[in-house]
């Protein structure tokens, strides 16, 4: 791409990559994976802190790696804003030392003023001259933020870096962080295991798993249709069964569920009396209320028991036995709705699943 950040990773070892990113400028990639897939590697990669075997990254037209070319451009000279997951700041210089220190680059007599601004605009105005052992952890992230961007970096990558902090700080922080992004005109690669952390900050997702890039996209299209089901239990999809194709036409696809015909939005791309994998998201399984039925509820109506119910404190957790395979779907319910229906482990239950939330996706295939 001709503008934001391209890149293209490939390597045996010591870590496997087959990785292929784009972000745009002023929007946010997350790089979703479980350990060990590859993710911290990436952002190495990109930083010039590691070469691969082979590589091409660029940003803008500026090109940082080309491995066919023999161009690797020094860490130093490739204007990137590096915030670790454990913040790595100085400890025996103050939060405003500590921010002057990545502004080398500027003039010194402008680098103290400038430290102070961006220490401002991270909600740190007036405690510059504290050490790290004196900030709290939210404020040591925000330190560690405010000197990632001194470098007036071209693009900003984040290695899960509100981890090291607790729940309410974590929350705080995400929405100063989707604040300051819509001002910051650079691509950002977030990585990050927690897919409601993704959510609340990327535009952007990169399903990683084993150092391969299995699925890439705008991040609202990789949740509604996973590429495999691989991707789709990546992305905490929990419900993922297998059918075959019924019918296929302009506005509907049907599968076959183990006898139970489903409709779904129309999926062209499966073959009628094909084999499918498909996967329904909790938020498309609608119960039906058991003591006033409604129209939209005739919608892929499903039959069965509650085989689990598990009170999560304003929730329960629901797993619902269907009476036809015994197939188990998972979902939640506010509590007063499942107390309002009368949920509880054995009792009879209808739900239906919404068509628009019915993705196919190719087969898995066979261990063996």
């Amino acid at each position: 791409m001709a503008e934001g950040l391209h890149v293209e990773l490939r390597q045996a070892a010591p870590v496997p990559l087959d990785v292929r990113l784009d972000c745009p400028p002023g929007e946010v990639m997350a790089l979703l994976g479980p350990s060990g897939s590859g993710k911290t590697t990436i952002l190495r990669a990109i930083a010039g802190l590691l070469q691969p075997q082979q590589g091409h990254v660029a940003c803008g037209k500026t090109i940082w790696l080309d491995t066919t070319r023999n161009i690797n451009v020094t860490p130093q000279q490739r204007r990137i804003g590096y915030l670790f997951q454990h913040f790595a700041l100085f400890p025996h210089l103050s939060a405003r030392q500590n921010v002057m220190a990545a502004l080398e680059h500027r003039p010194a007599a402008e680098r103290a003023a400038r430290a102070d601004d961006l220490l401002a605009r991270v909600h740190l105005g007036g405690l510059g001259h504290r050490r790290p052992a004196q900030l709290s952890g939210g404020q040591q992230q925000r330190v560690a933020m405010a000197r990632a961007l001194a470098r007036d970096p071209a693009a900003l990558l984040l290695d899960e870096p509100f981890s090291s902090v607790d729940r309410a700080t974590r929350d705080k922080l995400y929405r100063e962080v989707a604040a300051l992004r819509r001002d910051l005109a650079m691509p950002t690669i977030l990585v990050t295991h927690d897919l409601g952390e993704a959510a609340i900050l990327a535009d952007r997702l990169a399903v990683l798993h084993r150092g391969q890039t299995l699925q890439t996209g705008k991040l609202g299209d990789v949740l509604a249709r996973p590429a495999s089901a691989t991707v789709a239990r990546l992305i905490d999809i929990r419900n993922i069964f297998t059918a075959r194709v019924l019918a296929q036409d302009t506005t509907r696809t049907v599968i076959d569920w183990s006898g139970l015909p489903l409709e779904a939005a129309a999926q062209p791309d499966f073959a009628v009396g094909s084999a499918s994998a498909w996967c329904i998201r909790a938020s498309q399984i609608v119960l039906h209320r058991r003591d006033r039925p409604s129209q939209g509820e005739r919608e892929n109506p499903v039959p069965g028991r509650i085989a689990e119910l598990v009170p999560m404190g304003d929730t329960v957790s629901i797993v619902f036995a269907a009476d036809h395979n015994g197939d188990r779907l998972q979902f939640s319910l506010s509590s007063h709705v499942a107390a309002r229906n009368g949920l509880a482990p054995g009792i009879a239950a209808m739900v239906s699943l919404r068509a628009e939330g019915v993705h196919l996706m190719p087969p898995e295939p066979a261990e063996g």
